[in-house]
Parts: C-alpha cells; structure tokens; sequence
C-alpha cells in the first residue's frame, strides 16, 4: 500500500476549495510528487488560490475541461484527481443549462480521456446529489427544537437510521447538476469496462473548511461563518422557514485522508463507489449552526426566514459511511464543531481578502 507508484498527478477544478486543499495536503505528504493543477477560474474565489498553490511547489495551469487542447499535457500522468464541476444545485433552474452540462459531462469524459491515454488511475469525486430529492423528502421526519429528524423504522431500501448508503434508489429528478454527475460515473465505468482504467467514485456529502468561500448555492457552512464574523444578515430558506434542514458534512481533510488511503491500495478500491461524509458523527441544522457560530464568533445577526423551498432541496440529507469504512478503515475524525473552528481561523487570517471579495 503505497503512493510511491505515482510521480504525476493532475488535479482537474484544481484552484476550488476541494481540489486546491487535496493539491496541498499531496504535496505536502508527497513532496517528490509532481502536482499538475487545472482551472478555468471561473468561480470567484478560485483566484486567491493561485498564489498559494505556487507556493507550494504546484504547477498551475490555467485551463478549461471543456477543451480537448487545454488537456494535452507533456508529462505523463499517472493520477487524476477529478474536482472539476459547477457545483451548485441551483444551476439550470431558470436558465439554461449549457455551462453546467459542458463542464460536468462532456469536461469529465475529456478528463477521462487524458486517463485512458496515460493509463492514469482516477479518483472522481461525484456527490450525494445523484440521489432523487421526492424519495428522500418522502421519509417522513418529525421537528425537534432545533433540527428534523427522521422518524420510520423501516424506509426505502438503501435508507436506514445511519442514512442513505448507494443502494438507494436513484430513479427520480435530482437536479440538473446530479443528474449531469450520474452520468459522468455511468461512462466512468464504461472507460473502467472498455478501457482498463482503474478508476473509484466517492460520492461526496457537504465538504467544508478552509478556503471555502462560501456561496448561499454552494458552501453553505462557510457562508454562515462569514456572515457571522462579518455581520452580514442571512436567511432560513425553505421547509417553512425555520433552519431545521439538515445536512452531514465533512473536514476537506478527512476526504484526504480517505483519498490517501484509497491511492495507496486503488486495486482494492477499482470499480466501487462509496457514499463518504460526515454522516450522524458530524452534522448540522442551519439553527445548530447558527447558535454555534454565535458561541465562536461573539456575534448575532439577523436571519429572515422564508417559508418557499427552493428547487430540489431537501429536508435531511445524511450519507451512511460503513461501505468506505468497512473497506479502508477510515472515518471522519473533524466533527462539526471542529469545522466551523478551523473555518473561523481561516476567516481570521485572511479577513482582508474576504472583505476585498465580498466588496466590504
């Protein structure tokens, strides 16, 4: 079980708060190893990663999985990480959905055809989105004080009092952004089946930390820190406005770990997928947050509630871990408070980017 198999690594949507801390903590582990980071740049936030992945010894490529050209490299690669996505739910809703389905379909088979010609074995990282939403809102729940809970003995196959494992029924709307990530697994396997390509697919909850920049679409528990540190008004959105939805998440750096774990023994792990999150040892209602981030940062704000649910969200969404841990051994280690700590250092150091970006 060893890493020391591979000398070049690509990590497609490389300069995002996902594929820009797994870049870090390789090179850190790894220093003999070659880290290669692509990035269009396009989300705000991204740019302020550049200089810090330099720093560390990363070379950078500014470039786009839509294009074929910006994906022909010199080195050889022998692994990709694949981070690359529009990552928000909300994408398409309304609009079109072009950018979201160039970037997470036809940019994902791109990057797997830089692993079929290089022979390169594939970490891709899909998301806890491919499962429909009315199957999931259809468990019933009942309302503590300050979150939902699920409340049946017995619900649909692949659900259980641990949460959703990859059993669970995927049939049903899941958003144009899960749907395009279930998709790029189905022709992952095909490319695993035709090709050889060793290739894993974790399937990913709420990831959170460090050099998130939190987005009311995406990073929600970054949001709420900033908001909190920077005093800026939020609102509970949805299942009648109350912040009771709930969602597990996870330390960037427990996803490392996993992912270390999983390169060092990949023949073990080809060919699976796996739910991977914080599941019931680290999860959050948007209240829970609240009140957590008022103990850490000393500050209330104002959050107005509106009852509407937006698109394709759901009430409770926590992943059932036992397949990865039953297979590696591993488990989250960063519970939430933890996160929303090591967040709050973040925004600390870096107070005076974050104001630049939010134009303070």
């Amino acid at each position: 079980m060893s890493m020391s198999k591979y000398q070049t690594m690509l990590v497609t949507g490389g300069a995002g708060f996902v594929g820009s801390n797994l870049a870090v903590a390789f090179k850190r582990r790894y220093p003999e190893l070659t880290v290669i980071v692509l990035d269009n740049l396009k989300r705000r936030g991204s740019e302020f990663n550049v200089p810090r992945l330099a720093a560390e010894g990363i070379r950078f490529v500014h470039g786009d999985i839509r294009n074929p050209e910006d994906m022909e490299f010199t080195d050889k690669i022998d692994v990709l990480l694949e981070c690359s996505a529009e990552p928000s739910v909300l994408a398409g809703f309304g609009g079109s959905p072009k950018y979201l389905i160039n970037t997470n379909l036809t940019g994902t088979i791109n990057c797997l055809e830089v692993a079929r010609k290089n022979a390169a074995d594939v970490v891709f990282l899909s998301t806890s989105r491919v499962y429909p939403y009315d199957p999931i809102n259809a468990i019933p729940v009942r309302e503590e004080e300050s979150r939902f809970v699920w409340d049946c003995a017995d619900g649909p196959r692949g659900w259980s009092s641990e949460g959703l494992d990859v059993d669970f029924d995927l049939n049903g709307p899941k958003s144009m952004y899960g749907a395009t990530k279930l998709c790029s697994e189905f022709v992952l396997r095909e490319y695993e089946a035709m090709y050889g390509v060793r290739a894993v697919i974790n399937r990913c909850g709420v990831i959170a930390g460090p050099w998130q920049f939190g987005k009311v679409d995406q990073g929600v528990f970054s949001l709420w820190v900033q908001a909190h540190y920077f005093k800026r008004g939020l609102s509970y959105i949805g299942f009648g406005g109350l912040g009771k939805q709930v969602r597990d998440l996870l330390h960037v750096d427990d996803l490392f770990d996993l992912l270390d774990i999983q390169l060092g023994d990949l023949e073990k792990a080809k060919g699976k997928v796996y739910n991977v999150g914080g599941g019931t040892f680290s999860s959050l209602s948007l209240l829970e947050t609240t009140r957590l981030c008022e103990e850490l940062t000393g500050n209330a704000i104002a959050i107005r509630n509106d009852p509407v649910n937006r698109p394709a969200d759901l009430a409770i969404y926590i992943g059932d871990n036992r397949r990865v841990t039953a297979d590696f051994g591993w488990k989250p280690k960063r519970d939430a408070a933890t996160i929303l700590r090591d967040l709050l250092a973040w925004v600390r150091e870096h107070e005076a980017s974050l104001r630049t970006l939010a134009g303070l």
